[in-house]
């Protein structure tokens, strides 16, 4: 990585990081609505921005009201822009079902992961079925959220910035 490829991830970890505490009342808990995950669409046109989502999600789990957030919430979201990345490596790229695609890792990895860890911590190591339960209801809290934000803003804007020029103009400056 050069100099301005760190420079930019360094902004994603800044505006993630930012989004999600200035909008902590609906960033964090079983029913979220993390603004912020928007940037994960980063990743499909700018594979080192992973590092940025990745280290924005930490700086901004520190304010979770779950501690495990600080460990879960980073490395979902980790494996989640991976994912998204892969996506932008396949030759059919432009196509609208690849964006759509694209969109899809964060969704799912999110509300497995995240509905996990506050299945846990509400029900801790009690009763499987009590698990369970906290875990679908959760998990589809959590994507929902993500697939709100996702696929209503996200997969918009990765049909519209293309046409803008602005991730031509990102890829001269950063690329």
């Amino acid at each position: 990585m050069n100099v301005r490829k760190i420079i930019f991830a360094g902004i994603i970890a800044a505006l993630y990081a930012a989004l999600t505490i200035a909008l902590g009342w609906m960033s964090y808990g079983p029913v979220q609505f993390r603004v912020a995950e928007v940037l994960c669409i980063l990743p499909f046109f700018f594979p080192f921005s992973v590092w940025g989502i990745f280290v924005g999600c930490i700086v901004a789990n520190i304010f979770s009201p779950y501690p495990l957030d600080i460990l879960v919430g980073p490395v979902a979201s980790l494996i989640a822009a991976l994912g998204t990345m892969y996506a932008g490596r396949l030759k059919a790229r432009e196509s609208i079902s690849v964006k759509a695609l694209a969109c899809l890792p964060p969704v799912i990895v999110n509300a497995i992961l995240i509905g996990a860890m506050i299945a846990f911590i509400m029900v801790g190591e009690g009763e499987a079925e009590a698990f369970m339960t906290a875990f679908i209801i959760n998990g589809a809290w959590v994507g929902l959220g993500q697939l709100t934000i996702l696929y209503g803003v996200g997969f918009p804007l990765m049909i519209y910035l293309p046409k803008t020029k602005v991730i031509d103009r990102l890829a001269t400056l950063y690329g």
